[in-house]
């Protein structure tokens, strides 16, 4: 059996409760043999449900590390959670991505392009494998939308900061150009992104607390393709997930990851401007 650690902030919350089981649901279809067998945290007690980290290894079957080096050395392979707490995976990758071990670095990748590009650098300079992706990635519909003209993606969640990743890693899925600007408008809670990539593709996500996630494109053949994201999305991410920790072939370009960061942080800062286009040059 191959040992996984989880790294996290606290380790009980949403994803590191449900990846245990979906990491076995895809051994099981790839004939694999990981496990998580090692968890550090930051904070002992979650905030979600004020569960230990020594009471969630207990569930779980895992042993509770006291320092992130010592997890780093005991595991085979690793897991950098933190989902909802981007600003602290720069401080944990500095020292995972030291040991050279094939590493998943959950979404948001980082809090903005710039921090992105740090944990790239230290990735390459260490030689280490890795990759990161929100689970929208790999919503079996968006395989079936291409040569996209104009594109409206919907999606929602508890607030815009955290969810907005997901639209956006739906978008550069898609589309494949670089987005050249963008502008924000704002309807009380809900948010409309306008952007415009280098290929003049023209694209808009609509965030609200409520929305479903759902895809709309105009194709430039004039065909106009509307798909609601209904496909286990997350078994899918696992699946690939434990394909890379087993064969180390990473499932996109990891450039597109930093297209994600450079449009997301672009977004979030005309989120706080007037209500007018930028360069995503000019808000990086």
């Amino acid at each position: 059996m191959k040992s996984i650690g989880f790294i996290d902030l606290y380790i009980s919350e949403w994803h590191a409760n449900k990846y245990p089981e979906l990491i076995e649901n895809a051994n099981l279809q790839l004939g694999t043999d990981f496990a998580v067998k090692y968890v550090w945290a930051e904070k002992d007690i979650s905030p979600v449900d004020s569960i230990s980290t020594s009471e969630w290894c207990e569930k779980y079957g895992a042993t509770q590390c006291d320092t992130l080096e010592e997890l780093c050395e005991k595991s085979d392979i690793l897991l950098l959670l933190a989902p909802s707490n981007p600003e602290v995976h720069l401080r944990y990758a500095e020292v995972a991505l030291k040991y050279g071990k094939r590493i998943y670095i959950d979404k948001t990748f980082a809090p903005d392009y710039l921090t992105a590009k740090e944990i790239f650098a230290i990735a390459e300079n260490n030689k280490t494998p890795f990759f990161s992706t929100s689970a929208l990635r790999f919503a079996a519909e968006l395989d079936e939308i291409d040569d996209v003209k104009n594109i409206m993606i919907t999606g929602g969640g508890s607030n815009f900061e955290e969810y907005l990743i997901h639209q956006i890693e739906m978008a550069v899925k898609i589309l494949k150009s670089p987005a050249r600007k963008v502008m924000v408008t704002k309807v009380g809670t809900q948010r409309i992104c306008h952007f415009i990539t280098e290929n003049e593709t023209e694209g808009v996500i609509i965030y609200s607390p409520v929305l479903n996630f759902s895809v709309l494109a105009e194709k430039n053949n004039g065909e106009i393709v509307k798909k609601n994201i209904k496909s286990d999305f997350f078994a899918e991410l696992l699946l690939n997930i434990v394909k890379f920790y087993e064969n180390g072939d990473i499932p996109f370009d990891t450039n597109e990851t930093l297209e994600v960061m450079r449009l997301r942080t672009a977004i979030l800062a005309a989120n706080t401007k007037k209500e007018q286009w930028f360069t995503v040059k000019e808000l990086l």
